[in-house]
């Protein structure tokens, strides 16, 4: 996953994201927060640039105090491609499974996906 820190780079994500509302909504708040200064701290993530498949954004990884504070641990999600979210979640370092986290989105799809990889893992998804 590569992170987004480019103004420009943020804007073109801003103005691609917008065409794609309400959907891309949990993201796109994120990255216009991220594009004019950041004051809390998160991070855009996306698989390839230009032509991304996923955005993920989070809170910058120094920044968590408790793992087990899901609350804080948020990761929101927009995705153009089911396979993209499975690959993301299984087998990047982007989502570490050694935190709880919520992960926010509204494609259909996403829950499902969740609860596949955490059951292939064993883990325990509320």
């Amino acid at each position: 996953m590569l992170i987004l820190k480019c103004p420009a780079q943020l804007q073109l994500l801003e103005e691609t994201l917008r065409k794609s509302l309400p959907t891309t909504l949990p993201v796109l708040g994120t990255v216009m927060t991220v594009a004019r200064g950041n004051p809390a701290s998160h991070e855009v993530l996306v698989d390839s640039w230009p032509d991304f498949s996923i955005v993920l954004t989070r809170l910058r990884p120094e920044e968590h105090r408790d793992p087990r504070d899901y609350y804080i641990n948020q990761l929101s999600v927009f995705y153009r491609d089911k396979g993209a979210l499975r690959a993301l979640l299984a087998g990047t370092e982007a989502v570490t499974h050694a935190r709880a986290f919520q992960m926010m989105g509204m494609q259909e799809g996403l829950e499902e996906a969740v609860q596949e990889v955490a059951g292939a893992r064993g883990l325990k998804v509320e």
